[in-house]
This record gives structure tokens, C-alpha cells and sequence, in this order.
């Protein structure tokens, strides 16, 4: 059964196409790159340990993982979380897609606040580092005439997130190296 019959377009990764990953129009996309110098093996492996998401997540988000842990990373592992938005409780559950260290993995929303959500992570080695970029392709529920403000504020919310992550990531791996 076909729930969203609206036209889809390929994402890539990178220099090729994704495999079989599509999205359908309207969809928006966050991108954001951190450059860490630090090998791409000890950068993925801080990435791959669901555990680490509470250390760079917001503490306003009041993020939780409800899985049981440690979560074995791998095609079609699942991972369960509460957040918290505005005092708002909600629930998120997320599959990963693709898994390939330790160059990327990718998750995707099967229940959440989203109506599409596909979080796509690359590690790139860049000269005496690891470049690091998210790309989130999500897009909202139908909204009705609420969707152009609500966008306008998911956006701004999603914007602090990942400012948040990008500075927690690099406090992180800058106490490793005075260690």
C-alpha cells in the first residue's frame, strides 16, 4: 500500500547515488561539517556508541535512550529514545540503514515527531583529520496553515541542535587530547 504517492528524488551520498534511498519532494535538508584532527577510525568509533548521543544532545532535550544497552550497531538496529521538546514528552524510533565503518551510517525514523527523517553521517579523512558531516533530509507532518511557521521554527530548533552537537563533539575529543 502506497501511503505517500508524492514524487520522490534519489539523495546521494557523497560522489554516488545513495542506494535506494529515496525521499519524497518537499522534503528539507540540514547539512553540517566539523572537521576533528583525529583518525577517522577513533572519530567513527565515538559516533557508532549510541550512548554517546546524551553527551552531545542538548540538556534541554532531557534525552534518553530507552533501548536496552549496549546497542549492537548494524543494519537494522534499532534504537529507542524519549526527548523532551517544550515539556513536551515524545517518543523516537530509529533503524539504521546503512552501516559501513568507518565511512557512514545512516538512520531513519520509524516513529517520531517527523512524518521523514533520514540522518546520513560521513567520515571523510582530510589531511591530519576526520571530516565529519550530518546531513538530515526531514520534513514535517501536513500542518495546513501552520506549516510555513512551523517549518520556520523546526528549522531554527534543528539549526541549535546541531550548533549544540558540533560544539559538544569537539569539547569531547579536545579533553582526549590534554588527556
Amino acid at each position: 500500500m502506497v501511503i505517500n504517492p508524492a514524487p520522490a528524488r534519489s539523495l546521494y551520498d557523497g560522489d554516488r547515488p545513495a542506494e535506494k534511498t529515496f525521499v519524497p519532494s518537499g522534503t528539507k535538508v540540514l547539512e553540517r561539517t566539523l572537521f576533528l584532527p583525529f583518525q577517522r577510525a577513533e572519530v567513527f568509533q565515538f559516533f557508532s556508541h549510541a550512548e554517546n548521543l546524551g553527551l552531545i544532545t542538548p540538556p534541554g532535550l532531557e534525552f534518553e535512550i530507552t533501548s536496552p544497552l549496549p546497542i549492537a550497531m548494524q543494519v537494522g538496529a534499532l534504537i529507542d529514545y524519549r526527548i523532551r521538546l517544550h515539556s513536551i514528552p515524545m517518543r523516537w524510533r530509529t533503524r539504521i540503514e546503512r552501516w559501513e565503518p568507518p565511512h557512514l551510517f545512516v538512520d531513519y525514523q520509524l516513529q517520531g515527531p517527523y512524518r521523514h527523517w533520514i540522518h546520513h553521517h560521513e567520515f571523510r579523512e582530510m589531511g591530519e583529520g576526520t571530516e565529519v558531516t550530518d546531513r538530515v533530509w526531514y520534513r514535517l507532518p501536513a500542518l495546513g496553515p501552520f506549516s510555513r511557521p512551523a517549518h520556520a521554527m523546526v528549522r531554527k530548533q534543528l539549526d541549535s541542535i546541531f550548533d549544540y552537537r558540533a560544539s559538544a563533539v569537539r569539547n569531547v575529543f579536545m579533553a582526549k587530547s590534554d588527556s
